[in-house]
């Protein structure tokens, strides 16, 4: 990965957003998943209201 310059006069900032409970577990499920069985978990598209 390559390293990206500033423009003049813009300045690049990176936030994260804070993850839901929900969202945590879900992510830590995966990672078990995938350390126990070594094959990527099948994701179901979350719905979203």
């Amino acid at each position: 990965m390559g390293h990206i310059k500033e423009p003049k006069g813009i300045d690049f900032t990176v936030d994260s957003t804070p993850l839901s409970t929900e969202d945590r577990k879900r992510i830590s499920e995966i990672i078990a998943y995938y350390k126990a069985t070594g094959r990527k978990m099948s994701l179901k598209p979350k719905k979203r209201r």
